[in-house]
């Protein structure tokens, strides 16, 4: 494995002193404590009272405004002090910039919510997850071998969770995706892992002649049905229920595959399984286009980081034995299913990359 920069200077050194690293250490140590801290701070509305008071206030005027008792501020305001989100300055606490991303930044509240309703629980399994190679804390949600079986009867606000986490990464892709799938005026799009639809939605609402075939789960076609029944572009869209890990047909004709955020959900052995099968679908001069967030090829390193971290949540969660995948992994498979990688497009939004991709 090759990294390079600026996430090989990062990741190449140790970069902590003694000191340094002994409270880094303590902050693993304690971590489930210090989320779910923090994110009582949230939730209880201590962050937007410091927020609203720039000026800074004390524990007592913090217990008036939340409602809550002296004693629940203390506890977390003080547990605040130490974690960084909080400091304290003339017997009155102020909101850090730490605290103020958890208050008003998106992409972290959605992080937080995915952690806390759909993660936390599970978590506890994980030493049998990585020693069985099965998602074991799934159970924790229901009684499916994979997430993805049971998305439509997951608790509400775990599937409130799961989707916003799912839709916040790709949808803020699609514009420039477009722009990429387009560049080739595809009539027909075979949309593999399509989920719920947004993506064909897009399609049909970008370009008035595109067909948009949507090839997924029985039970998520159903999901997008629904979802796309009051659509004016109705009609453009179709489904074909289909397990690609079992069934080996796919339909065929089209001028492009997609598949976004769906590749990541398989082991590499199943990656090899479900894009050489696709192939069958692709008209000469076709391409498949694979829009994925590697890890290795992010702008900012906090994005490596939690896409390590969501490689986790698939190893204990989702199905037990695929990750958020290293560039040159999916790259090496694409070679060996008989794929030329002709373009990649990277720092689509929040650090997606697109494959475009043609038979050799």
């Amino acid at each position: 494995m090759e990294l390079e920069s600026p996430l090989k200077e990062l990741y190449g050194r140790d970069r902590l002193s003694i000191l340094e690293a002994q409270r880094a250490a303590q902050v693993i140590a304690f971590g489930p404590i210090s989320f779910q801290a923090s994110r009582m701070m949230w939730k209880l509305g201590i962050f937007q009272a410091l927020s609203d008071n720039p000026d800074g206030i004390n524990l007592k005027q913090i217990a008036e405004i939340t409602k809550l008792s002296l004693y629940a501020v203390k506890v977390l305001v003080e547990a605040s002090l130490t974690i960084g989100t909080v400091i304290l300055k003339d017997g009155k606490f102020f909101i850090t910039k730490t605290g103020w991303y958890i208050l008003t930044d998106k992409m972290t509240q959605v992080n937080m919510d995915f952690t806390n309703d759909v993660n936390y629980k599970g978590f506890y399994e994980i030493e049998r997850c990585l020693k069985e190679g099965k998602p074991e804390g799934l159970k924790s949600l229901g009684n499916w071998s994979t997430v993805y079986e049971g998305l439509s009867e997951l608790e509400p606000e775990v599937q409130k969770s799961w989707f916003a986490f799912d839709h916040f990464y790709s949808d803020s892709s699609f514009d420039e995706a477009l722009k990429i799938i387009f560049e080739r005026n595809p009539k027909k799009i075979l949309d593999v892992g399509g989920n719920t639809g947004r993506f064909a939605l897009r399609c049909t609402d970008y370009n008035p002649q595109v067909e948009v075939t949507v090839m997924d789960l029985p039970q998520q076609c159903k999901m997008l049905k629904k979802n796309v029944v009051e659509s004016k572009n109705v009609n453009r869209i179709s489904t074909y229920p289909a397990d690609v890990l079992s069934d080996t047909k796919y339909p065929e004709g089209y001028d492009a595959i997609w598949m976004s955020q769906f590749l990541d959900c398989f082991s590499q052995e199943q990656i090899l399984h479900i894009v050489t099968n696709a192939k069958q679908a692709l008209k000469p001069g076709g391409r498949l286009y694979i829009m994925e967030t590697f890890w290795d090829r992010q702008k900012y390193e906090a994005a490596s980081y939690c896409l390590t971290m969501t490689s986790l949540y698939f190893t204990v969660i989702a199905n037990g034995n695929s990750k958020m995948y290293h560039s040159d992994d999916m790259i090496q498979i694409l070679k060996s299913a008989g794929y030329t990688v002709e373009n990649i497009t990277d720092n689509l939004s929040f650090g997606h990359s697109v494959l475009e991709c043609k038979l050799q």
